[in-house]
């Protein structure tokens, strides 16, 4: 028999060969049954697919390892080995640029991770590793299979590794969208961004049955970790919205704001919004009077791009703003003072959530625009003990370690120690700006005042009257808008209409900027 006799019986096997595949991608594809979706649906959750659809370009997913299979016996699982084993991993696009994801599926398993599951996502890491690609995680697992042991364990502790080697080399986001407990909670800790839903995501190391045993205390599953609580007590979220939709178009925005490694530039955006437009209204937003209080994220709207932000840790640490922006198309990183929260005092969560953000900004080569209106340090027992000398360190750390463009701008008080961890020029900011109501000094005038003439105030026919008097000196002396940029301390007192402009041109200057650290394995910053 010749081979063309054999042809079409060969042809119509390979077609019986296609069509089985077609039908095996098909069930990787549609998952476990229509049951679990339903279960799934139930719950408010859109499926992994659902989600890597709404999150990627339309069309450019591409799967890696959709067939994969777990070899794991006992305790009935020799009988149920789906494909994909419970996590769909691979790539494609966000406005066209490369992005790795891996999405739990909750409906195998219970999302929970075993060997062939963890291997699927360290594979995954790998590659957004090698290709300089961010990576993004749709987290719906409910923590390590316990049927397969220290093996699931072992999977997380590859998962943790590799979370650790990415880190400042390509975004890493987490997005919560069911409970994640244990292990499951630990990855999203190390990474840059933590997304959560409301009502539908939740993070805990041991979850509300294991408190109950331990501590007596009773609380349900959102009260200990649900995404309020994460955005408002602990700061472990950095973005919190009411459904997935929401969620994941916002993550998308992030990434357009953020570079695809390290090495690279966030990318540059059109803008229609004039260079050189005059800021007429911040003359009204900032009162004159330090005592009183003001909305800094209407500073902020008046000086970026369209008064357009996407704003870390809204509600964590409110008196103090960090958020990514863009000037004449270029994104920038801010962190400004909230004179409405604590009247823009640092405290311990402020120190912590800003020195985060700084050391982020500086490692995706985001420059850093720093708006001081800062009173100095919040006192207390509390914060003493609770060690805001240390944390308070964490932020000076971060800027004096940061090599990217720094320009800071004091539109108010800028008291005492806060005002040189706050990005002074004495730790290396690169141009320093005031505005005419500055007050730059190592305290407030009242303070200083009862300090150095505490005993001619003592002494006085009337002290009040003296009081008054000496503080009058002092500011007059020591606290005037032009003392810091007479000793160059400050590099011009600028007109706050013309902050935009002059931010614009101080930027595109910078951007060329090239700084070294000191050859090390790494800095031993304070913890």
């Amino acid at each position: 028999m010749t081979l063309l006799d054999d042809a079409p019986t060969g042809a119509s096997d390979a077609r019986g060969r296609v069509a089985e595949l077609h039908a095996i991608r098909e069930e990787a594809r549609s998952g476990p049954s229509e049951r679990a979706t339903q279960a799934q649906k139930a719950k408010g959750k859109l499926t992994a697919r659902e989600r890597i659809d709404l999150l990627l370009d339309e069309g450019s997913f591409n799967e890696v390892e959709p067939l994969r299979r777990h070899r794991a016996t006992g305790f009935g699982l020799e009988a149920k080995k789906p494909y994909t084993d419970g996590v769909v991993t691979g790539w494609g696009t966000v406005e066209g640029r490369t992005v790795f994801v891996y999405a739990h599926d909750f409906r195998i398993f219970g999302g929970a991770l075993g060997e062939a599951h963890a291997t699927k996502i360290h594979k995954i890491m790998d590659m957004a590793i090698s290709a300089g690609a961010p990576l993004v995680s749709l987290n719906d697992g409910a923590g390590a299979r316990i049927q397969e042991g220290v093996s699931a364990l072992a999977g997380y502790g590859g998962i943790f590794q590799r979370n650790t080697k990415a880190s400042g080399v390509i975004p890493q986001i987490s997005v919560m969208l069911g409970p994640c407990a244990g292990g499951a909670a630990y990855s999203p800790a190390l990474t840059d961004f933590v997304f959560m839903v409301r009502e539908t995501s939740q993070m805990f190391i041991t979850g509300p049955d294991v408190v109950r045993a331990v501590t007596g205390e009773e609380i349900t599953q959102n009260g200990l970790g649900g995404a309020d609580v994460h955005a408002e007590t602990s700061g472990v979220c950095h973005f919190a919205y009411d459904d997935e939709e929401s969620c994941l178009a916002e993550v998308r925005y992030l990434l357009s704001l953020l570079p695809q490694n390290n090495r690279e530039n966030p990318p540059a955006a059109p803008c229609d919004d004039p260079a050189d437009r005059r800021g007429d209204t911040l003359l009204d937003l900032v009162p004159a009077d330090g005592n009183r209080p003001y909305d800094m994220r209407k500073v902020i709207e008046e000086l970026v791009d369209d008064g357009e932000y996407l704003e870390v840790h809204e509600r964590w640490a409110t008196n103090i703003i960090c958020a990514l922006s863009r000037l004449d198309g270029q994104v920038v990183g801010i962190v400004a003072n909230q004179p409405q929260s604590l009247a823009g005092v640092l405290d311990i969560e402020a120190s912590e959530k800003a020195a985060r953000f700084v050391q982020m900004c500086d490692a995706f080569n985001i420059p850093i625009l720093t708006l001081l209106d800062v009173p100095g340090f919040l006192p207390g027992v509390d914060q003493e003990h609770g060690g805001i000398i240390r944390h308070g360190a964490k932020l000076l750390y971060a800027y004096c370690n940061a090599t990217v463009p720094r320009i800071s701008v004091v539109l108010r008080k800028a008291y005492g120690g806060a005002y040189i961890v706050m990005d002074s020029q004495s730790i290396g900011a690169d141009l320093t700006y005031a505005w005419p109501t500055n007050e730059i000094a190592v305290m407030g005038a009242e303070g200083a005042a009862n300090v150095i003439f505490r005993k001619q105030i003592a002494e006085a026919e009337d002290p009040e009257a003296m009081r008054a008097r000496m503080v009058k000196e002092y500011k007059a002396e020591l606290m005037h808008p032009y003392y810091a940029a007479e000793r160059g301390l400050v590099d011009d007192v600028i007109d706050p209409v013309e902050t935009r402009r002059v931010l614009i041109n101080s930027l595109a200057m910078l951007r060329t900027k090239h700084a070294d650290l000191p050859s090390r394995k790494h800095g031993n910053p304070p913890q």
